[in-house]
């Protein structure tokens, strides 16, 4: 009954933590916000690799892995392999650094709720997470420092997933994810005018976009694994999500706005602007191809390193209610393909261990190079982490609690940029139970 309680708990908890806002970096500003990470604290502890795959940990960035037994544990007395959920959230700190000054920002967000249930050589996963996600308050200052721009945005898109797989052999399992995407973006932008003196008008202008975006995808996996001696084991994976569209129900509105002494902004009068005969009203946002593969060797209940590699075509995205230029017509920023390497593994000093604790814990370390295929004023914004967790055991079953630590750097202060210098701290529960266990006695 505790442990139901604890499950309840956290699912309450996760959901009242959805809402917030998950990222207060300026990028987000750009497309349809910062992406967030598809993948549990065990991936992210490992550099973002997601290779390997066992019996008692959902992989949520391969539905192959949702099916099929692990050939590095031992089997539950023939029986089917446990039902596991898990759920993860985070804190990042964040020292956002310009060639004019720095500023510290944190953010505490849920990250995933899943479950997955194994039934013979099926396996079935179904989850909540967010996919993007925009929070910023930008400031452009005029030569003689005075205020002349304020860009704000908040919300992002959020995914529901749906998946199966299947263990076509010992070794091999293929799989696929639909996800419905959905959510909201809000931004805004506030032009500041002053009078003949240099002193800041009452009265200022605003325009705000809101679009409300959904739409499917799918993501397609295959996972394979075998021993290659009588120690070692490979294990490789690969993934393949094809484009997709997203609807866009847009709605755009001018605004004269009086500035409060709180800083806050009050509207005196609206006006609503005709999206519809501009073809604005409803679009399409394209999300772009994705491919990841990867593989990696270890000994079962020991230790495993891999490497994984993924590639983004977002040279194809784009977003026709927003255009990026200066004052002069030029375009600041595009977007380019995108790509990620990762490296890392775990450690197992003694998995079956009695006599200490310390001996079952999961030690695991990564980094990871990006590219995220954003390019802004002919500077390509790339992303570096490394990694540090541990998975300490909790209950029967392998269930087990995960820490992670990531220190990292997003951007660069060339060009006038911001550039990011981030810790992130996660936290998971992986809980596995027996739903479908066979009666031993009549």
């Amino acid at each position: 009954m505790i442990k139901k309680l604890v499950l309840v708990f956290i699912a309450l908890f996760a959901i009242q933590s959805y809402a917030q806002e998950g990222t207060q970096s300026p990028y987000s500003f750009y497309g349809i916000g910062s992406l967030k990470f598809k993948g549990t604290v065990e991936n992210r502890s490992m550099g973002g690799l997601s290779v390997y795959k066992d019996s008692v940990h959902i992989n949520l960035r391969n539905p192959a892995s949702y099916a099929g037994k692990n050939l590095g544990l031992i089997p539950y007395n023939g029986e089917n392999r446990p039902v596991t959920f898990t759920v993860g959230g985070s804190h990042t700190s964040t020292n956002l650094e310009s060639n004019s000054g720095e500023s510290k920002v944190k953010t505490s967000t849920f990250d995933y709720l899943a479950l997955s249930i194994p039934v013979g050589r099926f396996g079935f996963g179904v989850g909540l997470m967010p996919f993007t996600s925009v929070g910023y308050k930008l400031e452009n200052n005029r030569a003689d420092g005075q205020m002349d721009t304020r860009f704000q945005g908040k919300g992002g898109l959020n995914k529901a997933f749906l998946g199966a797989g299947y263990q076509i052999t010992d070794g091999l399992s293929v799989g696929v994810d639909a996800s419905y995407n959905f959510g909201s973006i809000e931004n805004s932008t506030v032009l500041f005018r002053y009078n003949d003196e240099g002193e800041l008008l009452q009265s200022q202008s605003r325009e705000s976009n809101r679009s409300e975006l959904s739409g499917l995808n799918f993501n397609f996996g295959l996972h394979y694994q075998t021993m290659i001696s009588d120690k070692l084991e490979l294990q490789s994976s690969f993934t393949y999500t094809p484009s997709a569209n997203l609807t866009s129900n847009n709605e755009r509105t001018f605004a004269s706005i009086i500035l409060g002494n709180d800083g806050n902004e009050y509207s005196v009068n609206t006006l609503d602007a005709d999206l519809e005969g501009s073809g604005l009203l409803e679009t399409e946002l394209k999300l772009p191809t994705k491919l990841t593969f990867g593989a990696g060797l270890g000994e079962p209940r020991k230790w495993f390193a891999g490497v994984e590699y993924e590639f983004q075509k977002t040279s194809d995205f784009s977003n026709p209610l927003y255009t990026y230029e200066n004052s002069s017509g030029t375009e600041t920023v595009r977007f380019e393909n995108a790509s990620r390497v990762s490296l890392g593994g775990f450690f197992i000093p003694d998995y079956n261990s009695f006599s200490s604790y310390w001996n079952r814990v999961v030690y695991r370390a990564g980094v990871r190079f990006e590219n995220t295929g954003l390019n802004v004023s002919d500077q390509s914004i790339k992303e570096f982490g490394i990694s540090f967790g541990v998975g300490v055991p909790v209950g029967n079953l392998f269930s087990n609690a995960n820490l992670g630590f990531e220190i990292g750097q997003r951007g660069t202060t060339d060009a006038n940029l911001i550039q990011e210098n981030f810790v992130n701290f996660n936290l998971s529960l992986s809980l596995n139970d027996r739903w479908f266990v066979k009666n031993k006695y009549d």
